[in-house]
């Protein structure tokens, strides 16, 4: 999974790049292509806002997550939170959908067994 983070008007500190990179690579999905992050700081008359944006780079369609808070830490975090949920969603989702369509195979043999033993 290739890691991009982009510091919009300040340079990121290689602390701040390494605990952005372990908190994304920490996502559990094995279909993650890559993760744009991108930090940036809010208006002036907000300063202490430290905004962050996460997109994860999955096929189909992508996820997006933006938060801001008083450090680019705690952004970071809320913004990895929120996409684990929406991974974990989406896996069920796919888990669901394949269960359904097994059941309806199943249901499908088991009816042209039945439609057999009446023929007989």
């Amino acid at each position: 999974m290739d890691i991009i983070i982009q510091a919009l008007g300040f340079k990121a500190g290689d602390s701040l790049t390494h605990f952005i990179k372990e908190k994304i690579s920490g996502l559990k999905a094995d279909n993650i292509i890559r993760a744009g992050v991108t930090l940036f700081k809010g208006a002036d008359s907000a300063p202490e806002n430290n905004y962050c944006e996460i997109r994860l780079e999955v096929p189909g369609n992508d996820h997006f997550v933006k938060k801001n808070s008083p450090y680019f830490e705690t952004s970071v975090s809320q913004c990895v939170d929120v996409l684990t949920q929406m991974i974990n969603k989406t896996k069920e989702i796919n888990v669901n959908r394949r269960q359904s369509n097994i059941i309806k195979a199943q249901e499908t043999l088991l009816a042209a067994e039945v439609s057999e033993n009446d023929a007989e």
